[in-house]
């Protein structure tokens, strides 16, 4: 390789990479940029040497590209919480329609290059779009301060004002710094490793209301910061303890205590209410929400005889958008408390056809299948980390005719496709944009059985 360490080079920019990245070729070494656009001629600095590759700082843009815009976020360069800010958002929308061919282009299920991928779908206004924030908490510079982790390290950049998250929690997370610090209580640190670590606050935008989960290594008292708290916001209902140990990068640990309100808050999809308890999963972006179960909706084309399984099921968001068009849902999800909240907002909407059950899919469908049951639709919208393989052997076992994969990542997508396709045509892709100044994108795509 004809690169060292520091050195600086030229570099004209020919496409960008799935983390929002610059890319081009110095003697033939590929060369990544963060921060670098498209079309862009720059100076960099080589910060890593790898054995293919190397990574480099951005130093100056000799030729600026038409689609850099000016960040509108003051530590956007620091927070590293979004990659693409500094493109322009119709461009951003674009690019992530091209996130999706490189991954198929990597990964090469059969037929990819003429897949139907489909304009991706943005929003009208792509600010303050996340109903829900998980900071950490740490102390910094002598006082209480909440915010993310600098990409790659442990450093915390304090986070007062964030552009896409949702106004009220942020506003919430700001007053609760104040109290943290006011009350004294203890706050985590990597030595000690006691006190509050992470704090979640979620809004159900349709009802206003608010819950929040403080997540420590043990019991605190929090009475005084939950008086003081829920006498300046009205909108919190629901007030939790997450017990979490462990010393891994997991956010929560199995054990959760609702020390204030109600069990749950309320939100709204399509056109019905549901309840969320504090650790289920729920998609970030409401609006984009409503957009994306529709496309689900639009693709999978249910009749009134179809069995449905709902693979991931979370609180059954999903699967209840088809439980008054089909004979029958099943669901499952491995956090419980999920399970507890998808079975009340069945019974809540009046529906007798649904079963949820909590487990993991790849153990649970094909036990299903051994008892007799037998789904000819399938709906998946699985973790990052894609479809288990023993899932994915079960779903080609069993073939349901018709199968709809909710993805957020392009990349474990184009990777499961590669064994979908053995039995699976892909009609169609449509991208979604969920988490707009992201490099990340939701794609909804259609497969229908050979």
């Amino acid at each position: 390789m004809n690169l060292r360490l520091k050195q600086k080079i030229p570099l004209r920019i020919k496409r960008m990479g799935i983390n929002g990245e610059g890319i081009g070729f110095y003697k033939r070494t590929l060369v990544f940029v963060p921060g670098a656009l498209k079309g862009e001629d720059i100076f960099c600095q080589i910060t890593n040497i790898k054995q293919n590759f190397a990574e480099a700082r951005l130093l100056t843009i000799k030729k600026k590209s038409k689609d850099r815009v000016q960040p509108a976020c003051s530590i956007y360069n620091d927070c590293g919480g979004c990659q693409i800010m500094h493109l322009a958002y119709e461009q951003q929308l674009v690019f992530k329609r091209d996130l999706l061919r490189q991954a198929l282009k990597k990964f090469k299920p059969e037929g990819y290059e003429t897949y139907d991928l489909r304009p991706t779908k943005g929003m009208a206004d792509p600010w303050h779009y996340r109903a829900k924030l998980q900071f950490q908490t740490r102390h910094f510079a002598g006082s209480v301060k909440a915010g993310l982790f600098r990409e790659g390290s442990h450093y915390l950049v304090p986070i007062k004002d964030c552009l896409v998250q949702d106004r009220l929690t942020q506003d919430i997370i700001n007053r609760i710094c104040q109290l943290l610090e006011k009350e004294k209580i203890p706050i985590y640190n990597e030595r000690h490793r006691e006190g509050i670590r992470t704090v979640m606050v979620r809004r159900g935008q349709a009802s206003d209301q608010v819950q929040i989960i403080f997540v420590t290594s043990k019991a605190l008292y929090l009475t005084s910061l939950i008086k003081a708290l829920v006498a300046d916001f009205s909108q919190i209902k629901t007030v939790a303890l997450n017990y979490q140990q462990s010393k891994s990068s997991e956010i929560y640990g199995s054990e959760t205590e609702i020390l204030w309100g109600q069990e749950t808050i309320k939100e709204e999809v399509l056109d019905y209410t549901f309840e969320l308890s504090p650790r289920a999963f729920y998609q970030l972006n409401p609006k984009q929400t409503n957009l994306l179960y529709q496309e689900a909706i639009q693709a999978l084309e249910i009749a009134p005889d179809d069995t449905l399984i709902d693979a991931y099921c979370g609180v059954g968001t999903i699967g209840l958008a088809f439980a008054d068009k089909v004979k029958s849902v099943r669901g499952m999800d491995i956090i419980p408390e999920a399970i507890a909240d998808a079975r009340q907002n069945a019974a809540a909407l009046g529906f007798a056809n649904t079963y949820y059950e909590a487990g993991k899919a790849e153990e649970i469908i094909p036990r299903w299948y051994q008892d007799g049951y037998r789904a000819n639709a399938l709906v998946v919208d699985p973790p990052r980390t894609g479809l288990d393989d023993q899932l994915l052997a079960t779903i080609l076992a069993y073939g349901p005719e018709k199968m709809v994969y909710v993805s957020c990542n392009v990349s474990t997508l184009a990777r499961d496709l590669v064994k979908l396709v053995q039995l699976y045509d892909v009609a169609y892709i449509q991208s979604v944009d969920m988490f707009p100044h992201t490099a990340r994108t939701e794609a909804v795509v259609k497969l229908v059985k050979k």
